[in-house]
Formats: structure tokens, sequence, C-alpha cells
């Protein structure tokens, strides 16, 4: 292993959006159990320090590639397209509309059918976002484009924390 690896090589991966989930989860328990500083107690304390720091890299790239906005964020920043998403909020007008809209739905929500009938919705606009992305990614190569709807990702991600909370309160 090499610290110096993106988070693909480290865990032997094609750098691509696509991801077979439990291949992802399989190799990061892989690379956890190689890497566990109990494995170098003998060792002393030097190579158990060097093991942690393994281990926290390893769990930091699990974390980006396990979740697919993470995913996409990180394969535009390496293609040179940093998502800036605290610098950059700009984003489309129709998707601003429909995040009004979806913002006052929530706020106007009454009982438990109108906030699933919004999950769903919220849901199913993320899916055909996702597909979007893998097509930027994978197939065209379109880092540029990626960024945006990356962004606005992020947003759906957000506005969906919101939701569930709003359908915890009935659970």
């Amino acid at each position: 292993m090499n610290l110096q690896d993106d988070d693909f090589e480290l865990f032997g991966l094609d750098r691509q959006f696509e991801q077979d989930r439990a291949a992802v989860d399989a190799r990061w328990k892989d690379l956890q159990r190689e890497a566990h500083p109990d494995k170098f107690a003998a060792q002393g304390a030097a190579a158990q320090r060097v093991a942690m720091q393994w281990s926290v890299r390893i769990n930091e790239a699990y974390q980006r590639l396990k979740d697919p906005i993470k995913r996409a964020a990180y394969l535009c920043e390496l293609a040179g397209f940093p998502i800036n998403a605290h610098s950059n909020t700009a984003m489309p007008a129709g998707f601003l509309m429909q995040q009004m809209e979806w913002r006052e739905a929530l706020d106007d929500a009454r009982g438990l059918e109108p906030l699933e009938e919004l999950a769903e919705t919220v849901q199913h606009s993320k899916e055909q976002m996702l597909y979007h992305c893998a097509v930027l990614l994978d197939d065209q190569q379109d880092y540029a484009a990626a960024v945006g709807l990356v962004r606005t990702l992020m947003f759906i991600e957000k506005f969906t924390q919101d939701l569930n909370r709003q359908l915890d309160q009935f659970a």
C-alpha cells in the first residue's frame, strides 16, 4: 500500500463512478484486516502508529468510495474539476424552483402520507440525477458538467436529511 495512491488505487478499483458496493465493502474489510494496529503489536509503538495512520486513510477512502455523491465529487476533483460547494453555490434556475417547491411541500405537509409522497418524488429525482452522473463521468468523461450535477445532488442530500427528520416524527 502507498499513502500517495488515490482511493481507487488503494482499493484496487477502476477509477469510475459505477462501483459494486459489495465489492467496495469487502475490499474495505480486507484492507482493515491488513492494517489493523493489533497485528503490529509485536513490532512496537512506531509500527502501531503507522498502522493506525493506514487505518485512518483506509476509512477516509471508504467513506468517499461507498457514497455515490462523495465518489462523484472525488472523481471530479481527481480530474481537476473541484466541486467548491462552499464557495460556489450557483444552481440552475429550474432546480432552484424545484427546491423551493419541495421546501414548501415539506413545510405544508400535515401527516405521514404527504411526507412519504414527497420522499418518493425526491428519491426518484435523486436516482435520475445519479444515473445522469454515471453517464457524464463514466461514458462521457464530462467532469465540468458533472460538477454542477454533483452540487445539485448535495442540495438534494441535505433536503433529504431534513425530510427524514420530519418522517422520523411518525416512527
